[in-house]
């Protein structure tokens, strides 16, 4: 008669165990870190609260097929076109007997301008063939126009420019701690000039 050899086994039940141990000591050993992100609000989809806006508070650029831009109903040229915006957002329009009187812009305070920084929103438009170098150069602008306002109110408080402050905020050199202070203070500066950009659904014509 032949010898029949019974196959071995392994027994994999140590296995399991040398996995579980390895995987304790990795989430014991293994440093995560907190999540330290700075907030941002997203534009709004609700049209019942973009229809709450005052007119005196959205200034409207529209880049046609052109790509001429089309600023507050008047066409502008590109280098003119931050000025506007810093304008249009540093106006302070409101009367000083407001609750929201804002005391720290320098504008013309007019009342066919926005009424707060906080207020103020940029609505940019383009059109179906409007270049993507033309639409990059304008939001360019834009975010030019609130960094202006951030680094002059940062340096105010806190004796710095906002981009620096940003710029060590996300440095991996910058400890927590410096790190917990940093976005204490970019809160602040953001709180003072809110960066309310909305873009509408691009035109077909």
């Amino acid at each position: 008669m032949k010898n029949h050899r019974a196959v071995q086994e392994v027994n994999a039940g140590s296995m399991a165990d040398i996995a579980f141990l390895l995987l304790i000591f990795f989430l014991v050993t293994a440093s995560i870190e907190n999540d330290a992100g700075l907030s941002r609000m997203l534009p709004s989809t609700n049209n019942e609260a973009a229809a709450d806006i005052k007119k005196r508070n959205l200034f409207e650029i529209t880049i046609n097929n052109k790509d001429e831009i089309m600023a507050d109903g008047e066409i502008e040229q590109l280098q003119n076109l931050r000025k506007k915006i810093i304008r249009f957002i540093d106006n302070g329009g409101l009367p000083i007997q407001d609750d929201n009187y804002c005391s720290y812009c320098k504008g013309e305070r007019l009342n066919t301008l926005s009424e707060h920084p906080s207020k103020a929103i940029i609505s940019i438009k383009t059109q179906r063939n409007t270049s993507y170098p033309v639409y990059v150069a304008v939001q360019n602008e834009v975010i030019g126009a609130y960094n202006y306002f951030r680094n002059s109110q940062s340096l105010r408080l806190f004796n710095t420019t906002f981009e620096v402050m940003n710029s060590k905020y996300h440095d991996a050199k910058t400890t927590v701690n410096e790190k917990v202070k940093l976005k204490e203070q970019i809160e602040i500066v953001r709180k003072l000039y809110p960066q309310k950009i909305v873009e509408p659904e691009t035109i077909n014509n």
